[in-house]
């Protein structure tokens, strides 16, 4: 069993309802994880993932041993048939077989490149791993998806909603950087699963990829968006259709008490205060910021013990 996907998640419900017991008791399945290795890949920067999923595995007993590739490994490649006279060492085929020796686990974390589409949705990192390895691999954020924070933010969701079911609103807000694409498409695809009234508001030039938003209402009007909303999830990404581009920073979209009303503000953080969020709403009750991240650590243990029992 892998898990690189939302769409690995057979049954959204269950799995939120069983990261919510491991919450409740989080070493109980401490001797499940005895004598394993998780091994952690970074490509790049992490906090919030690097510790959680760290925490997750030491609560099931595992041995996490973490790397950061870019830094401190050869340089990987990843293409077939490449002549490897160039900055790159090591090839994909060994790497991943001699970690796959090392480790129970891989877990991997590399983002896209912003610049070249095809290369970036073809997943080649993460794909090469799976491809490669043997053993199961956990996705840390890829290219195009974060399926440890999408679960995360249902599982927070699930926890915060006060009815039946909740209006919710994923808005694009202004950024000084472009940013990628994988925490709205893994935020879309868990919510499209839920119980929820669900809609989407981006300025034009910034709809996520089309495959992905599917039939999900699209708004250009950030408050028509968030009327009646209960949770607002707040994400930065660069543009799609001009792919890897910032063509709007309009500070309009930033996120204040008085758009936000009586709605619960989420983020996956870390979150540029007063660009995209001011602070009269990250320094209230009305910020779900830090319990979002605290459930970061009981996603990853649920995705860890699922495959642990199914190793």
């Amino acid at each position: 069993m892998n898990y690189t996907s939302i769409h690995d998640i057979d049954n959204i419900s269950a799995w939120i309802e069983e990261a919510k017991t491991l919450k409740a008791n989080p070493l109980k399945h401490i001797q499940l994880g005895k004598n394993k290795v998780l091994g952690l890949l970074f490509f790049n920067s992490s906090l919030r993932t690097r510790l959680s999923t760290q925490k997750a595995a030491l609560n099931l007993g595992m041995n996490p041993i973490v790397m950061n590739v870019s830094g401190d490994a050869w340089g990987i490649e990843f293409g077939d048939g490449t002549v490897m006279n160039g900055t790159t060492a090591e090839h994909i085929k060994e790497a991943a077989a001699v970690v796959s020796q090392y480790c129970d686990i891989i877990a991997v974390r590399a983002f896209p490149s912003l610049i070249d589409k095809e290369k970036d949705e073809s997943e080649h990192v993460l794909k090469s791993f799976a491809k490669y390895a043997s053993v199961p691999i956990v996705n840390m954020e890829s290219a195009t998806g974060h399926p440890l924070q999408g679960l995360t933010d249902a599982i927070t969701i699930s926890e915060h909603a006060k009815v039946a079911k909740p209006k919710v609103v994923l808005s694009w807000a202004p950024h000084i950087k472009a940013l990628p694409h994988a925490v709205g498409n893994s935020f879309v695809q868990a919510m499209q699963k839920m119980d929820v009234e669900f809609v989407i508001a981006n300025p034009k030039g910034y709809n996520l990829n089309p495959e992905i938003t599917g039939d999900t209402p699209i708004y250009h009007n950030q408050e028509e968006a968030f009327k009646d909303a209960d949770f607002v999830y707040t994400k930065n990404w660069s543009s799609y259709e001009d792919y890897g581009k910032v063509v709007n920073t309009d500070p309009n979209w930033m996120i204040t008490k008085e758009k936000l009303g009586n709605a619960k503000f989420m983020h996956c953080l870390p979150v540029r205060r007063n660009v995209v969020v001011e602070d009269a709403v990250l320094d209230t009750d009305s910020s779900l910021v830090i319990e979002q991240a605290n459930n970061r650590t009981y996603a990853a243990q649920l995705v860890l013990k699922k495959i642990l029992e199914n190793a």
